[in-house]
């Protein structure tokens, strides 16, 4: 009786250990990780946390974004109106580059992390 309670207590232990693990390791701000970059691309992976806006930005080249975990969101330009981009897990999408002159900033409205890996095209 006594080893079966060691074990339940260990186990539990151990579990509560790797969830702490788990949990620490998971973002917890917006960020941009860079991936690595070359001639022909540059590539990052952004998460962007729940009502945690990106800075204001601009992207010279067109790029492809793949939906790690997918989401809406709220692409608010420095000059009119903003729109909604839906992307689901598991999908690649193309963006344009962005007008000349032209910022944006991107917010994440929903209530799940929204990462995905984009894949920037250099002009040669």
């Amino acid at each position: 009786m006594l080893r079966k309670k060691l074990i339940l207590i260990t186990s539990g232990v151990l579990v509560g250990a790797i969830v702490t693990l788990w949990a620490q390791q998971q973002p917890t701000t917006t960020q941009r990780i860079p991936q690595f970059d070359n001639s022909s691309v540059k590539v990052w992976k952004t998460i962007i946390m729940p009502n945690q806006p990106l800075n204001m930005h601009r992207h010279e080249n067109g790029r492809v974004i793949v939906a790690l975990q997918g989401g809406t969101l709220t692409v608010k330009p420095d000059k009119g109106a903003s729109k909604k981009l839906t992307w689901e897990t598991g999908k690649a999408y193309w963006l344009d580059a962005d007008p000349p002159g032209e910022m944006h900033g991107d917010v994440n409205e929903t209530t799940k992390p929204i990462e995905v890996m984009v894949v920037e095209l250099q002009k040669k």
